[in-house]
């Protein structure tokens, strides 16, 4: 086999990149315009804003103006500014809508000189209704194939580790069987879901026909979701969905080129383009917060399982090599994943350990994340320990409530808001928290050894770089400290109480 070059595969070459209002894609793209100064053109496929604003405003107001691009503004503002108008192409369209939305000519002339599509876009919300989840995740494959047939162009599709669903035990990079009810398998390897997915428009029409109001509408689908989820053999409706977009890749892209990367838990950069760098509140994220700001203090989770988390630049820097390699060597499907817990394990207790023992000490130095010292320790209990907690808390803070209703206190209490965060954290992330699986990524391990020493060095993929007490205690917690949060004044202002939490997103 060749050596392989992400600089020589990707200079010139006209790349569609889907997504990129997210957080991952900004990795991605801030990646190439600084490591791939050569390539062709950067498409980027943007929705058109809700105010009637293209796909160019929507870049000039959402992704040119982020921090992700501060070291670049920093050290070459001159050609960061050039290659923005010169390089970067602005699409508006819609990856939901047949040919994205675009009039006919125009998905031909696009087709015309698209060389490769990375598309990162993605729902990332873990119970999102199943119409729309569906339709992104699932659906969209339909468009983006269509439209790698027509370039005679590779397709990378971006996935994420936990299409592995309720299966447990040592998870490779390989087509997943479902865990749960039984879906036909094709031939060639991956599963027709067409049938089910036909069976899921019926059941969504069904609600809709039924039910008028928006809010219980949303619910309802919801509700679907997570049923259909769970008795297919997937825990989220995010996960469910991303596992069907994986079969429908791999038919639309029968005999052609096709990479699909399975990133675990992204968190924060470890090393570039700023160390720590991250947008939005993720998974371990949105415990560390209810955490800091007093609306939790014990969760369910499993101390001695190994979790998986893997920092955005490494995943990035995946997303690069596989597409490189689709490239170089078309016309074969391959699977990988990026992820730590084969190379660079680390328990959910020792997370937790390092992160409660970084905030005891150095509260002070994460002003957006602590308004004041944690008073509490984090327990953490299993299942039935903590079903039983939350029953028993319920019972005292539905008391207490009703007391101060009674005495003319106005409000909820305090007590009954926590407890609602702990219960919303423990549904929407418990299965995270508590793994039966380990993640193995020896392909795209292999993968990386094909590409030259200098690139391995620019393109690192490796979790065994991570220093887990340095990357948790100092890198992520500052990132998140530094990027995700806005300082209290100008959260107090936005919110009568001062301390809404932010929503959460999925695994990536």
């Amino acid at each position: 086999m060749q050596n392989l070059s992400v600089r020589t595969a990707l200079s010139g070459k006209r790349i569609l990149l889907t997504g990129t209002t997210g957080f991952l894609a900004k990795v991605v793209l801030e990646k190439l315009i600084r490591a791939v100064p050569d390539v062709g053109r950067l498409i980027l496929l943007i929705r058109g804003g809700r105010g009637g604003d293209g796909a160019r405003e929507r870049f000039e107001r959402e992704i040119a103006t982020s921090s992700v691009f501060d070291r670049l503004r920093e050290e070459q503002p001159d050609f960061l500014e050039r290659f923005f108008a010169d390089k970067v192409e602005c699409l508006t369209g819609e990856v939901t809508e047949a040919g994205f939305g675009l009039p006919a000519s125009k998905f031909v002339e696009l087709a015309g000189r698209v060389d490769v599509i990375i598309n990162a876009a993605a729902s990332v919300n873990f119970r999102e209704p199943l119409d729309q989840a569906l339709a992104i995740n699932t659906l969209s494959l339909h468009h983006l194939t269509a439209l790698a047939r027509a370039a005679d162009a590779p397709l990378v599709q971006i996935s994420t580790c936990y299409v592995n669903g309720y299966n447990r035990g040592e998870m490779r990079e390989q087509i997943v069987k479902p865990a749960g009810a039984a879906i036909p398998r094709h031939r060639d390897g991956y599963y027709d879901v067409e049938a089910l997915i036909g069976k899921l428009q019926k059941k969504i029409e069904r609600i809709k026909a039924r039910v008028r109001d928006p809010k219980l509408l949303e619910r309802r689908l919801t509700e679907l979701g997570i049923a259909e989820s769970n008795r297919h053999g997937w825990n989220d409706t995010y996960t469910f969905t991303k596992w069907m977009g994986e079969q429908l890749a791999m038919r639309g892209m029968h005999g052609r080129a096709l990479g699909i990367l399975r990133p675990s838990i992204i968190e924060s950069v470890l090393q570039e383009p700023a160390p720590g760098w991250i947008e939005g509140v993720k998974v371990a994220d949105a415990i560390i917060l209810a955490y800091a700001r007093g609306k939790t203090s014990f969760f369910p989770a499993k101390t001695d399982g190994v979790i998986d988390i893997i920092p955005a630049d490494l995943v990035a820097n995946s997303i690069l090599l596989t597409t490189a390699e689709a490239i170089a060597e078309p016309a074969q499907h391959r699977i990988y994943q990026c992820c730590s817990g084969s190379g660079n394990p680390i328990l959910m207790g020792d997370v937790i350990r390092l992160l409660e023992g970084e905030s005891k000490r150095n509260w002070r130095a994460y002003d957006r994340l602590f308004y004041s010292e944690p008073k509490h320790d984090f327990r953490v209990v299993n299942n039935t320990t903590f079903r039983l907690m939350m029953g028993c808390m319920g019972v005292v803070v539905g008391v207490r409530s009703a007391a101060q209703r009674l005495l003319g206190a106005g409000g909820a209490s305090r007590s009954l808001e926590a407890l609602r965060t702990t219960r919303t954290l423990a549904i929407t992330f418990s299965f995270y928290t508590q793994p039966r699986y380990r993640f193995h990524n020896a392909k795209l391990l292999a993968l990386a050894q094909r590409f030259g020493s200098e690139e391995g060095y620019l393109f690192p993929v490796d979790a065994r770089l991570i220093n887990w007490p340095d990357y948790l205690c100092r890198i992520h917690m500052t990132g998140l400290n530094r990027y995700a949060l806005r300082r209290r004044e100008a959260a107090a202002a936005s919110s009568p109480a001062g301390v809404a939490l932010p929503a959460p997103q999925a695994a990536r």
